[in-house]
């Protein structure tokens, strides 16, 4: 397992070893004792969340602002663009966000921290999406900031308008949003 920083050193890419030949590929998608010596985290999983959506769905930006989760996210169908959005108020992050491609072809999983609002777009007819969460889903502290909200300026790989849910048609912008302190 290969830790990668991005341009918030919080959020990590992880490259897998990934094992194949004319059968196929093996590899462990997660590994508690690697995570720990590739990343210095020792953390602690309490859920396992799995979708499915079509292309051009953008699921986010979405936090807990309380029971606040952190997330190791992966592909195993299809292609998204991920993004994570720095929401502590605190940080010289703060605001700011980074994004790449993960896909069943790269096997790439990005781990977004607690703290930090999460979104994806499908870039393919169809995607699968996992992740681990360090915290269990409470509806009654979610929070939605908008996707396209112009002071955080994502640069989504969109082709046309992106399909929504209601919720996220609902998202603040990052000023009007909770914030993480």
């Amino acid at each position: 397992m290969k830790a990668i920083k991005t341009n918030i050193p919080e959020v990590i890419i992880f490259e897998l070893k990934v094992f194949g030949d004319e059968r196929g590929f093996f590899f462990e998608s997660f590994n508690q004792k690697a995570f720990l010596e590739a990343a210095g985290l020792d953390l602690h999983f309490v859920q396992d969340n799995h979708s499915k959506s079509a292309k051009n769905v953008l699921r986010g930006l979405h936090y807990q602002i309380e029971q606040s989760q952190g997330k190791l996210v992966r592909v195993i169908q299809g292609e998204v663009f991920d993004v994570a959005v720095d929401m502590r108020a605190s940080s010289p992050t703060f605001g700011q966000w980074v994004g790449t491609h993960l896909s069943a072809e790269n096997k790439l999983q990005m781990w977004i921290p607690p703290g930090f609002a999460h979104g994806f777009l499908v870039l393919s007819d169809t995607a699968e999406f996992l992740y681990k969460t360090t915290d269990f889903y409470a509806p009654q502290h979610e929070c939605c900031v908008k996707w396209d909200d112009p002071s955080i300026g994502v640069e989504w790989p969109l082709q046309g308008m992106p399909i929504l849910s209601a919720k996220d048609n609902q998202g603040l912008s990052l000023q009007a949003a909770q914030k993480f302190a």
